[in-house]
């Protein structure tokens, strides 16, 4: 005798991995927790059809045990498939793969940018190399350390040259803020 019930998944708590069955011939909602969901075709969805069985937990209450999607109500034993595991459609295995995918393309073509760019520093190696001499009279050592404190990147380049603790020069390359004042060909 079969004691399979047919219903719909009429709630479901992602975060808490559980829901309500809403059973086909009436009576109340059975409870069922994920780790009784069938592991294949993805994550539960709110109206699928269902077919379960019904089990008493440790306090007494219903719950559904032994759940199958419609598709699979009368599930056939098969054999095993020999190989690795295949990800379906909508898993996160799949998700994930996907999202491997993207980022290796994402780092390939960065390289590749990269690689095309090119190697000279002149413009901004001129900009650093003016005389420290003509612009000394504008500028004072007065305490200020970072980038964000300069106006120009003339400022910059001798609060680097003649100031102590300056922080302005993160790769050490006598330019001294790069992504802010000492940029392309006209940085001043």
């Amino acid at each position: 005798m079969d004691n399979r019930i047919d219903g719909k998944l009429k709630t479901w708590n992602d975060e808490k991995g559980f829901g309500f069955i809403t059973p086909a011939n009436g009576g109340q909602d059975i409870f069922v927790h994920i780790s009784k969901y069938p592991r294949q075709g993805g994550k539960p969805v709110i109206g699928e059809a269902l077919s379960f069985e019904v089990a008493l937990n440790a306090d007494g209450k219903k719950n559904a045990v032994n759940v199958h999607r419609s598709a699979q109500a009368k599930p056939a034993r098969s054999k095993p498939s020999r190989g690795a595991p295949r990800s379906e459609p909508g898993s996160k295995g799949s998700f994930f793969g996907t999202l491997l995918s993207v980022c290796l393309v994402a780092a390939l073509g960065y390289m590749g940018y990269l690689a095309l760019q090119p190697k000279s520093k002149g413009p901004q190696v001129q900009a650093v190399q003016r005389s420290s001499a003509t612009i000394a009279g504008r500028f004072s050592c007065d305490g200020r350390r970072y980038c964000s404190q300069m106006t120009s990147c003339e400022e910059a380049t001798y609060f680097l040259r003649n100031c102590p603790n300056t922080e302005m020069d993160g790769d050490g390359d006598g330019v001294p803020c790069e992504s802010q004042w000492c940029t392309g060909p006209f940085a001043k």
